[in-house]
């Protein structure tokens, strides 16, 4: 009797590992790193049958996202958190937090979002790589399908590097395809190899086609993800190293260049250099670069471990402050938001808009800047950003210098254009990224 109690037991064992297949484990290792979101936001509609657009009206939004840092920031689609007033964020434990934009990136639909995680660690998902994957393999995708929380769906990769061009405004590139069923509120969040790790993120599905999603392939995402969360954009710091990572994704950052005197250069960092960690973390990419300095304030001392010619180094840098914080005002505006400006009194602006005490003139505008990419023109007349007029270009130069801009960022801001008031909103550029262009 003893005996068939024992074998009963172990046949319950192993029954419940065997049910513990591949994709469970892979679930169960990302569930706890995948967030949910909602919140409502003001939409407008064409009517069908009259072409006349409908009154303004407000909806409930959905989409889900992915904890990148322990902080509490998360990586999300930017259609998903646009125009929505608060924006609501659930984790797997259950517990609901508030979140704010940080930065987003217009051409890659990706946004990063902060929660306060008070002293709480969030757990942070595993990254995979999409350097290797294959037509046939399996993935699974995880999200907020509409609005059921945490839905798994299974499938394989149908096809890599498809352009989908989903509204006039905005088209996807090198997109990976997958039958792994993706729908409303899905976006944002990721899509997993069968070891887990996330490989791409979820942005869009093909309207009236079954089994057919697309995903951003996850090098994509983090290279951007590095840029939304670098120390220049979040805390006006320098570190003055542009990197790439190892080809062995483990095997480390490798040092592509090093700015003239900045402070890499100082400490000794040189091109070639494979970085292993900063301050104690390791690093492995770009964004694991950007997340060890985050936070820390100008003049603190950083270790750096770093591979040259087989021989390892401990190198010693201390962090500093943006350089183009001590240049003039009118060369920020320009290398920063791509503007030439001339200040210009009330009475130039127009009678319909006596409201403005002044204005800047827009009297160049730098191709490919945001300014540019905003739609604003030689002519225009910028009249505010944010919640501040803008009389002389030192109002712009506030702006761009004050300790708060990634908590209002994209900047808004309004301008005067033949006697009407326009606005819109404005992704600043990296310092770092401008630095070489001159007017």
């Amino acid at each position: 009797m003893l005996l068939l109690l024992a074998l009963a037991a172990l046949g319950q064992a192993d029954g419940s590992e065997l049910r513990r297949t591949a994709v469970v484990r892979a679930v169960q290792r990302a569930r706890p790193s995948i967030v949910n979101i909602r919140g409502e936001k003001t939409v407008s509609s064409q009517n069908v049958s009259t072409g006349h657009l409908e009154a303004p009206r407000r909806v409930n939004g959905m989409g889900t996202g992915v904890v990148l840092d322990e902080r509490g920031y998360i990586i999300t689609n930017h259609h998903v958190i646009d125009g929505v007033a608060q924006i609501n964020v659930t984790l797997a434990d259950g517990s609901q937090h508030r979140a704010r934009i940080i930065s987003h990136d217009p051409r890659t639909d990706l946004a990063l979002i902060k929660i306060d995680a008070d002293d709480h660690h969030l757990p942070i998902v595993d990254i995979g790589t999409s350097s290797d994957l294959m037509p046939g393999e399996p993935v699974i995708a995880v999200g907020n399908a509409y609005g059921y929380e945490h839905t798994v769906t299974r499938g394989i990769i149908s096809a890599l590097h498809r352009t989908v061009q989903v509204s006039d405004a905005q088209n996807y590139h090198d997109l990976i395809q997958t039958d792994a069923s993706i729908n409303p509120g899905n976006s944002g969040g990721p899509l997993l190899n069968i070891d887990g790790e996330m490989i791409g993120i979820n942005v869009a599905v093909r309207v009236g086609a079954q089994g057919i999603g697309f995903a951003l392939p996850v090098d994509n995402v983090m290279e951007v993800a590095a840029e939304l969360m670098s120390i220049e954009r979040l805390d006006q710091n320098w570190h003055g190293v542009a990197a790439g990572t190892a080809k062995n994704r483990t095997a480390g950052l490798v040092v592509e260049s090093v700015e003239a005197g900045s402070p890499a250069a100082e400490a000794g960092l040189r091109r070639g250099d494979v970085i292993h960690y900063v301050a104690d973390q390791q690093v492995n990419r770009a964004l694991d670069l950007e997340r060890a300095l985050l936070g820390s304030q100008a003049g603190r001392q950083v270790d750096v471990e770093v591979m040259r010619q087989e021989e390892t180094l401990r190198l010693n840098f201390t962090l500093a402050g943006l350089p183009d914080a001590s240049r003039s005002p009118h060369d920020r505006t320009w290398q920063t938001v791509g503007l030439q400006l001339q200040p210009v009194p009330s009475s130039r602006i127009g009678k319909s808009s006596s409201r403005y005490r002044g204005g800047l003139l827009v009297t160049r505008v730098r191709p490919h800047s945001p300014a540019s990419e905003e739609g604003i023109q030689v002519g225009d007349i910028l009249v505010g950003m944010h919640i501040w007029e803008t009389i002389a270009v030192e109002n712009v130069s506030y702006v761009l210098n004050h300790s708060s801009r990634a908590d209002f960022e994209p900047v808004k801001f309004y301008i005067v254009r033949d006697g009407q008031t326009l606005y819109g909103h404005m992704q600043i550029a990296s310092l770092h990224a401008s630095r070489p262009s001159t007017p």
